[in-house]
């Protein structure tokens, strides 16, 4: 589904702050969000059906924080395929109820553990970490997988590795703040060379920049990715800005009426794929749609 939707359409609405979304449905702070496929599935329904009915191509599922690291956190280190598997035939029902054709994208985030020698992770236990996870999720039947929020090349190493050893697509997202590298300094026009230099059959299918501190970093990164990665789908998927705390909870900066303007830079730019991040909203998503519209 992701590869015919790439080839048939010019431009893809991805969905909005799945994160965002769940604190406005009640999720608590520190909770386990991917515990909610398993104890609350019609909440990440909802949260899918409001993104497909805004207007999204694609969206990704709850299993960011799926990896057996993350869920280490929580003590749920052992739970891994459960969460994953559900949160992906969440994704599928969905999917099967739009009467257009939408693709489920297995959202895989970081590990949160550094990669040696500056933290305890190796390489090969990274690619464990990541293959286990996405096993569950391709087998329970992922469109793409949607490696994403990376910082280290260390880390895009052990994903991308994991990756190669499925079927299935996968796409490359990094996160740049405003210094114009991620949080281990890579820079976007590398992230753009590194993809160029890959042999064709074994790059991504898409890669770009996700989150951030907001709209600008992140359009500027993914102009420098286009810039380098010649021929690439690349996406954009910024989030709305640094939060501030007011009125009880967080508020995001950068609201809908931004997003057209987003959308056409994003286009200008090159990107292929244009969604957003922490947040965002069906609205936001709404207005990014109504411009991809026009093409």
């Amino acid at each position: 589904m992701f590869r015919e939707l790439l080839e048939e359409e010019g431009v893809l609405v991805a969905d909005g702050a799945m994160g965002t979304t769940l604190f406005g449905l009640g999720l608590e702070s520190g909770d386990c969000p991917e515990r909610l496929n398993i104890e609350r599935p019609e909440m990440i329904s909802e949260v899918h059906r409001l993104f497909v009915e805004a207007g999204a191509d694609l969206f990704l599922t709850n299993t960011f924080g799926g990896n057996r690291r993350r869920l280490a956190l929580h003590g749920l280190e052992d739970r891994v395929a459960e969460f994953n598997r559900a949160g992906m035939e969440i994704g599928r029902q969905v999917a099967s109820d739009v009467g257009r054709p939408v693709a489920v994208a297995a959202s895989v985030g970081p590990t949160g553990d550094l990669f040696e020698p500056l933290g305890p992770l190796s390489h090969g236990e990274g690619v464990e970490v990541f293959s286990e996870q996405m096993e569950a999720l391709v087998e329970a039947g992922a469109d793409v997988l949607w490696i994403e929020t990376l910082s280290s090349w260390e880390e895009i190493s052990a994903a991308t590795e994991a990756a190669s050893g499925f079927d299935t697509p996968h796409a490359v997202t990094l996160s740049f703040d405003t210094n114009g590298r991620t949080m281990m300094g890579l820079r976007p026009a590398d992230f753009g060379q590194w993809w160029t230099d890959l042999p064709p059959d074994g790059r991504p299918s898409a890669l770009g920049a996700n989150c951030g501190t907001g709209l600008e970093e992140a359009l500027e990164a993914a102009a420098a990715i286009a810039g380098t990665a010649e021929g690439a789908c690349v996406i954009v998927k910024s989030n709305c800005g640094i939060p501030v705390y007011e009125g009880g909870g967080l508020t995001y900066p950068q609201g809908p009426e931004l997003m057209e303007s987003y959308a056409r830079r994003a286009m200008e730019a090159g990107c292929r794929i244009i969604g957003a991040c922490c947040g965002s909203t069906p609205r936001h998503i709404r207005e990014i749609s109504s411009i991809a519209a026009t093409l």
